[in-house]
């Protein structure tokens, strides 16, 4: 498996690199046109929270349910997913030596290869529905090559901003891109840009934007979701923190009430997938002392939910923040979201290619919260260790800023916590 993960980073000079006529090329070599109804999900934040109910809703009403997302926190086998499970190592193995004599001499992505190494795993294993989450913007990426019955754009900020352009206008009409003619696209934004409204108007996208085709009325201990034919009552409140997933749970209501007639689901599925839905790395809370609460919020958009979650949740004691950061991300934005909430910052360095090191997390940092108490460290196990020795038992530790610094202290949790770690679920 790792020989092969290796071989895919080096096909390509570019990691990134947004286009579909290459993808386009090899599926159709290989075939590859699924007749099980397919979901895209785009959007800024909350794709993989959106992806996790969509998955639990369809499982608990008994289908073959496929899930692929990135990026991984541990393991390339998370982001290719059948009835909850991760793909083997041998089924994706078996999956990329199928894309290999396919390819030819087209040059493709490391997400592109594994896009369609995860179809033709899904499409050998006969699923009833796949959920695919768009890795980056929506119009050029790679999953966009396949034929939606549903998709979803969950929300529209600035992220991706030297691929997908520095307004929000601009980033809109990107993810606007996975909506087709005739096909039911659900927005879970608002407020979202004209353009992403004016693209689905003129490919005649059935749209449904939040807050006018659907909605949701929070109650002290549930909610119901409203549509323009239907009301559902007493539903639980996802089992993923935050106010805002309230707009992710209504954008999964509405998409799995557009698919009613492909995708029969009774409302007691729809209950069960709300309350059973898990994922890891969005506010999670592990129950140790002092406890630690892991959040790959990576954008100023994602750190004002991950702070409005902390202050729905006081502690006795003291918040420190474990943040590290890739340097193409708004890490100015990220520290004034969070500044009010962390009481003392351990900021480190990402040993990947685009890492921020500390020092320039530190200046950020200072630039918007000047008193702030702040150490620097090489590295994201580092300033775990120390926030672990200096916090105290009614004190919380939060690790933030990316799914690499997620990951390493995930890596890090047994050694460091001993006896107080608890394994994650």
């Amino acid at each position: 498996m790792s020989g092969w993960l290796a071989y895919l980073e080096q096909l390509h000079p570019k990691s990134i690199a947004l286009g579909l006529d290459r993808v386009n090329l090899v599926r159709d070599r290989l075939g590859l046109a699924p007749e099980f109804p397919v979901i895209l999900v785009a959007g800024t934040n909350g794709k993989g929270s959106t992806c996790a109910m969509l998955e639990r809703i369809y499982l608990e009403a008994g289908y073959r349910v496929a899930c692929y997302t990135s990026p991984h926190l541990l393991r390339y086998n998370e982001r290719v997913r059948i009835n909850g499970i991760e793909a083997t190592d041998d089924a994706l193995c078996l999956a990329f030596a199928a894309i290999e004599p396919a390819r030819q001499e087209t040059p493709l992505t490391y997400f592109e290869y594994g896009t369609l190494a995860a179809m033709w795993h899904f499409m050998q294993a006969g699923v009833d529905v796949a959920i695919l989450e768009v890795g980056l913007g929506g119009r050029l990426d790679a999953v966009n090559i396949f034929e939606p019955a549903c998709a979803v754009v969950t929300s529209i900020d600035l992220d991706h901003m030297d691929y997908l352009g520095n307004t929000r206008e601009s980033i809109g009409f990107e993810k606007a891109g996975v909506f087709r003619s005739g096909i039911p696209a659900v927005c879970g934004d608002p407020a979202p840009p004209l353009t992403l409204v004016d693209h689905a108007a003129r490919v005649g996208a059935d749209f449904r934007q939040i807050g006018q085709a659907f909605n949701f009325v929070r109650h002290a201990d549930g909610w119901d979701f409203v549509a323009d034919n239907e009301v559902l009552h007493a539903l639980p409140l996802p089992a993923l923190n935050g106010n805002f997933q309230l707009y992710n749970a209504a954008s999964v209501m509405a998409v799995v009430q557009a698919l009613q007639t492909a995708l029969p689901v009774t409302i007691d599925a729809m209950r069960a997938g709300l309350s059973g839905v898990k994922l890891a790395g969005r506010f999670q809370w592990l129950d140790t002392q002092p406890s630690v609460i892991l959040d790959v919020a990576h954008n100023p958009h994602a750190a004002l939910g991950l702070a409005e979650n902390l202050r729905r949740t006081p502690v006795k004691g003291k918040t420190f923040a474990v943040c590290a950061m890739l340097a193409d991300k708004d890490m100015t934005g990220v520290a004034r979201a969070m500044k009010e909430v962390v009481d003392v910052w351990y900021v480190a360095g990402i040993q990947q290619a685009r890492g921020a090191e500390a020092a320039v997390l530190l200046d950020c940092l200072h630039a918007v919260a000047p008193d702030a108490i702040v150490q620097g460290f090489d590295d994201v196990v580092l300033a775990f260790r120390q926030a672990c020795l200096a916090a105290g038992d009614d004190d919380r530790i939060v690790a933030f800023g990316s799914f690499y610094t997620v990951a390493d202290v995930m890596r890090a949790l047994p050694e460091t916590l001993g006896d107080a770690w608890r394994p994650i679920k």
